[in-house]
């Protein structure tokens, strides 16, 4: 029998909880009773704590009385991992996972996991949406922006909220191979493997910075003009630049080279014609300055792992 242990603290985010933890009660049904998980909720606080939906969950174990030899310790998300620190709790976890045999986080619960220490030297995600602040905040960390969920040694961390789920159909794949998972993922209505990573779901291209520079006024320029064909030279001549300093001075300041910035502009200008009109394949890479439609699925092949078509049937 494997214990699976989430740990909750105030201002958690109940589906990431949830979702997970009924993975392994439906893999319950599949498995013999000596290879069922045992699920067990471990609270910070004594008596119920309170979920970001206004929920309240009583906890099996507070952290003081909880031995931490689990074989899968997860730490959910919400405002509460990537606001608070909840100290009694990194402590906690810097023991806890030295003696877990796997251990790791759904959505922004990888937060708490960076406040103690423990993403350092690791590929891991989160939620796309907080995908830079994790950078920011935890440099040594390897942060992969594209995934439903990513492992690396005994550190296993998940995207945004539902990839969750992604997450544990996997560990009950490597558990008790993959015919229970898929038994598990029938039963719950969800793929086994999604098409494409966590991108598909986010804009790919990070906001223009609010104050005015040379690259700012490049990229407000480009993004009104998406029609049209760029090269670096002619982005670095809208600069005043050369177009050596100018490459060098955009990708300081925006963390991207200008021609990937070009790219992930025309994806997301084809993503928003995509869902929000109905306009011929040829037009919506006309608009978003492809030039073709073959050049536009090229790039959503390897943006988003969907075609064009594939995402206005899922998105529109």
């Amino acid at each position: 029998m494997k214990t699976v242990a989430m740990v909750l603290f105030p201002d958690f985010l109940l589906l990431d909880m949830a979702g997970p933890m009924e993975v392994f009660s439906v893999a319950n049904r599949y498995l013999k009773p000596d290879d069922h998980y045992q699920l067990i909720t471990v609270g910070t606080e004594h008596g119920p704590l309170l979920a970001s939906n206004g929920v309240r969950v009583l906890p099996d174990r507070h952290i003081d009385e909880s031995s931490p030899d689990y074989d899968l310790l997860l730490v959910p998300g919400g405002p509460g991992a990537y606001n608070e620190k909840h100290p009694p709790l990194l402590t906690w976890l810097q023991d806890a996972v030295r003696r877990a045999e796997r251990y790791g986080s759904i959505c922004t619960g990888a937060f708490v996991l960076g406040h103690a220490g423990l993403l350092d030297g690791y590929r891991v995600t989160t939620h796309w949406n907080y995908l830079e602040r994790l950078i920011r905040a935890f440099p040594l960390a390897q942060v992969e922006s594209d995934r439903i969920y990513t492992e690396d040694r005994n550190l296993i961390t998940s995207g945004g909220v539902t990839a969750g789920i992604d997450l544990a159909l996997a560990v009950v794949a490597q558990d008790h191979g993959k015919k229970v998972a898929q038994d598990v993922a029938k039963v719950l209505l969800v793929v086994m493997k999604r098409q494409g990573g966590q991108a598909q779901f986010s804009p790919l291209m990070a906001a223009v910075a609010p104050h005015e520079t040379p690259i700012t006024r490049v990229q407000n320029f480009v993004l009104e003009h998406l029609d049209q064909a760029f090269t670096v030279q002619d982005m670095a001549a809208l600069a005043n630049m050369s177009a050596r300093h100018f490459a060098r001075v955009f990708l300081r300041e925006v963390n991207m080279t200008p021609m990937e910035f070009l790219q992930r502009a025309r994806v997301d200008q084809a993503r928003n014609l995509l869902e929000t009109t109905e306009l011929p394949l040829k037009t919506v890479a006309y608009k978003s300055g492809f030039g073709s439609v073959r050049h536009m699925r090229i790039l959503f092949a390897q943006k988003l792992g969907l075609t064009p078509a594939q995402y206005r049937e899922q998105f529109s």
